[in-house]
């Protein structure tokens, strides 16, 4: 049986037209879903008996149950969920000035392997179901009684390795009779999967782009990321400059500062020379400790230099305030781990 949570709003208005009810009985269905979060179709009060009895015998509706809840001293919490297959994920949740933003999962572990990254340490198992996404934010919302107003698709997985789910995601959680999320509140991310970042530039959404960077040169970025033997910088920074000039849209490079790794004043040149030119910004992040990696994050006075570096030589940047590290919530930390 089909997951309702599944439909974006095209597809729900197209298979109930075919089966003879009316375009906008997916608009209701819709705002009982999302506005109203109703989990019964029986309580659809507005739509016919005669409908409520196709959508109860043909679609259900999946849960999310709560493994473990865990709260930072900054305000984020973390929650472990159980897939209906008794997997489990995890899913951020940030408080920020401006809004709630929900960090979504949308892989059974990651195949992409960076060598600094918790979430690898789980290979793959298989992608998530558009639904799986969907009620991560729903059930942050129903456990906390806060709206969520933003979201950032940097979970566990690669995003663009589970591309139409993603997309179909995006659709059903912006959509104004869905969550009504704007565009421009949701950001995802990617470790450099070219092609698809080519094709994200033919979407004509006006949702963020971040790329996992995380390096000034090949040979520093093929030994964090093993992508970079598959999609080269040069490629990666050229996809990114078509993608702008595409979209007329900014992009984010995401960019871990290792000590002693990419965090020194040459390397600061390096990343300036790289993007020089490109309507960017550069988020720098301290690297969270990971117990398996020998790797450790730059000190305060080195991330501040290699910072202040990048604004001299005429780069936007960023050092981020990082959340959720002492519950292992921050970014590169997450792994589906019980406590």
């Amino acid at each position: 049986m089909e997951n309702i949570y599944d439909f974006t709003m095209s597809e729900l208005e197209d298979r109930l037209i075919t089966k003879g009810y009316k375009k906008f009985n997916a608009r209701q269905v819709f705002e009982w879903l999302y506005k109203k979060k109703v989990s019964r179709f029986e309580d659809m009060s507005n739509l016919s008996k005669k409908l409520r009895e196709y959508l109860y015998s043909n679609y259900e509706f999946a849960t999310l149950e709560v493994e473990t809840h865990q709260s930072s001293k900054d305000g984020t919490e973390k929650f472990l969920f159980r897939l209906e297959d008794s997997n489990l994920i995890e899913t951020v949740l940030m408080r920020h000035d401006y809004g709630n933003s929900v960090c979504v999962t949308t892989q059974l572990g990651c195949n992409i392997g960076c060598s600094f990254c918790a979430s690898g340490l789980q290979k793959k198992k298989r992608d998530l179901g558009a639904h799986e996404i969907v009620l991560q934010v729903l059930k942050v919302e129903q456990l906390t009684k806060e709206r969520v107003s933003h979201v950032v698709v940097m979970g566990i997985g690669e995003p663009f390795d589970n591309y139409l789910t993603t997309m179909r995601f995006v659709d059903i959680i912006n959509n104004p009779y869905g969550l009504e999320i704007g565009a421009r509140h949701i950001t995802i991310s990617t470790s450099g999967l070219v092609p698809r970042i080519k094709e994200f530039a033919s979407e004509e959404k006006q949702v963020n782009l971040a790329i996992s960077l995380h390096a000034p040169n090949n040979t520093i970025r093929s030994k964090l990321m093993k992508i970079n033997d598959t999609y080269s910088i040069e490629e990666l920074i050229q996809a990114s400059k078509d993608y702008v000039e595409k979209t007329n849209r900014r992009i984010t490079f995401e960019y871990i500062l290792l000590d002693g790794v990419n965090d020194d004043l040459k390397q600061a040149n390096q990343l300036s020379d790289l993007l020089r030119g490109i309507n960017c910004y550069v988020n720098l992040i301290r690297y969270n400790y990971v117990e398996e990696f020998a790797y450790k994050g730059s000190s305060e006075e080195r991330a501040n230099a290699f910072y202040l570096q990048l604004k001299r030589r005429g780069i936007n940047a960023t050092l981020r305030k990082e959340k959720g590290g002492d519950i292992d919530a921050a970014c590169g930390q997450l792994r589906s781990k019980k406590v």
